[in-house]
């Protein structure tokens, strides 16, 4: 049995910036600043990222504001994403049907959106169907603490416990990879994010390709 942990931005789509331009948009209705020019989110939880943005306008990071910011987030994310020209990465539709048709490989998701963006955009992009646990931003302010989740969600999920080494994690930023190493699980880099492929592979994934067009790769490791 293989269990494999998807990333979303950057890995599974390119969303073209909603996710970012939706978070400043909720941060000034919410909290009356101004949008911020730039949200560097690769990598990182929608939960640090809030951090991030309530410390620089001197916002409480109170669990009401918290909440404030969550759920006009999700009405500005909703949208964002059909106003923006985001697209699914090249050869994923393709590989995470064929891999749903495995009897030995569950998906699921290793996310630093919020339960309900990624819920948004795998549905907008047709992913949703594909997903049934993960780990997300919700609560988090870090990756690894991320990884942790999904692994435990995978272990309810089957209902056993699973050895990490029978984990898969797709990513394309250095925190993908180091959250992977945290729980043991390996690790599929792919340079469709922010990160190219030198930046990646300094950080000693044990695949690391351009994109997932090719689904070679990892098809060898998960041979029966």
């Amino acid at each position: 049995m293989f269990v494999i942990l998807f990333d979303i931005d950057g890995t599974l789509v390119d969303n073209d910036r909603a996710g970012r331009l939706a978070m400043g948009a909720a941060l000034a209705a919410q909290f009356d600043v101004p949008e911020p020019e730039s949200i560097t989110t690769a990598g990182r939880t929608d939960r640090g990222i809030a951090e991030g943005l309530f410390a620089e306008h001197q916002i409480p990071h109170t669990e009401e504001n918290w909440q404030r910011f969550h759920d006009a987030y999700m009405a500005e994310l909703s949208a964002a994403l059909p106003r923006r020209k985001g697209r699914v990465l090249p050869g994923i539709a393709s590989l995470v049907a064929a891999l749903q048709q495995r009897d030995d490989i569950t998906l699921g998701l290793l996310t630093g959106n919020v339960r309900g963006g990624a819920q948004r955009k795998l549905e907008f992009y047709g992913l949703g169907q594909y997903f049934p646990f993960g780990g997300f931003g919700d609560q988090h302010l870090t990756r690894d603490l991320v990884a942790a989740e999904a692994l435990a969600a995978a272990q309810r999920h089957l209902n056993r416990d699973l050895d990490p080494q029978q984990v898969w994690v797709i990513g394309d930023t250095p925190r993908d990879i180091s959250c992977a190493r945290s729980i043991g699980a390996k690790v599929l880099a792919v340079a469709t994010g922010l990160y190219d492929e030198e930046e990646l592979a300094a950080e000693s994934p044990d695949i690391l390709t351009a994109d997932l067009a090719d689904p070679a790769p990892l098809w060898n490791v998960l041979q029966r």
